[in-house]
């Protein structure tokens, strides 16, 4: 079968697009929402020894439905570990974990993430969730992996707030406030495009295109011009076999997922 963009929604080309980027026989940390989704997507499909690692302290859960946080008591089902976050956050440090994968409100051009406040910190104009283990994840695990919808109010030049360390203001930063080196963002998935940093100037560039979706639609979305190469991959549609898993095994009340109708 033949895939057409009005086979499936945006936010389904995000969740498969990101559960992509999980290597089999890894281990990632995954936040609530998208990140939760695309983690089990990949265990049902390309990734089948992937380790689920949960906040809460669930490691290795063999999930029987979609939990609705990182704390749900579904993350423990069959775990090879109910520890705690104790746990978690210290295998975290000891380089035990691979990908980190988070959300955010706003993302800068240097992978730093901010779920803090928008507006001032003392006098905020919106209170967003927190940090959670947002810091933990983005200090700790080897790569990590960000999903938000490709916004202008969003992908920004620079964060209000950062909540989840990213190359902070440059080459160098990382190691400088004390973060492990060859840590630090590995790629941010959205509704529109695939993008990574920049090995030398660690500004956020683009990679791929999701399929019908143009250059100027993914900068005119974006509050700063990331890196454009001379080419640019376009992202693979998902298969029938991805959505299939998608809406009727991990999410068919769409409560992260939209789908298409």
């Amino acid at each position: 079968m033949i895939m057409d963009i009005k086979d499936y929604s945006p936010t389904e080309m995000l969740a498969v697009a990101a559960s992509r980027l999980l290597k089999d026989k890894t281990t990632v940390f995954c936040g609530t929402g998208i990140p939760m989704v695309a983690g089990l997507l990949a265990q049902k499909t390309h990734a089948p020894n992937l380790v689920v690692v949960f906040e809460a302290g669930g490691i290795g859960p063999k999930v029987p439905t979609l939990p609705i946080s990182v704390g749900d008591s579904r993350t423990f089902h069959n775990a090879l570990l109910a520890g705690s976050m104790d746990d978690v956050m210290s295998a975290a440090q000891l380089g035990f974990l691979d990908y980190g994968f988070i959300g955010g409100a706003e993302i800068d051009k240097f992978g730093n993430v901010n779920s803090t406040c928008i507006g001032s910190h003392d006098r905020p104009k919106v209170c967003l969730p927190g940090s959670g283990g947002g810091n933990d994840v983005g200090s700790l695990c080897w790569k990590t992996i960000i999903t938000t919808p490709h916004e202008k109010r969003r992908l920004v030049e620079k964060v209000q707030f950062v909540t989840t360390p990213g190359y902070l203001d440059g080459p160098g930063a990382r190691e400088a406030a004390g973060l492990p080196a060859n840590t630090g963002p590995y790629r941010v998935v959205t509704n529109l495009a695939i993008l990574g940093f920049d090995e030398s100037t660690k500004v956020m560039r683009l990679l791929s295109m999701h399929p019908g979706v143009t250059l100027e639609q993914v900068r005119q979305n974006m509050g700063f011009e990331p890196l454009i190469t001379d080419k640019i991959e376009e992202t693979a549609y998902p298969t029938q076999e991805e959505l299939n898993i998608l809406r009727a095994e991990i999410d068919p009340y769409g409560i992260f997922v939209k789908q298409r109708r």
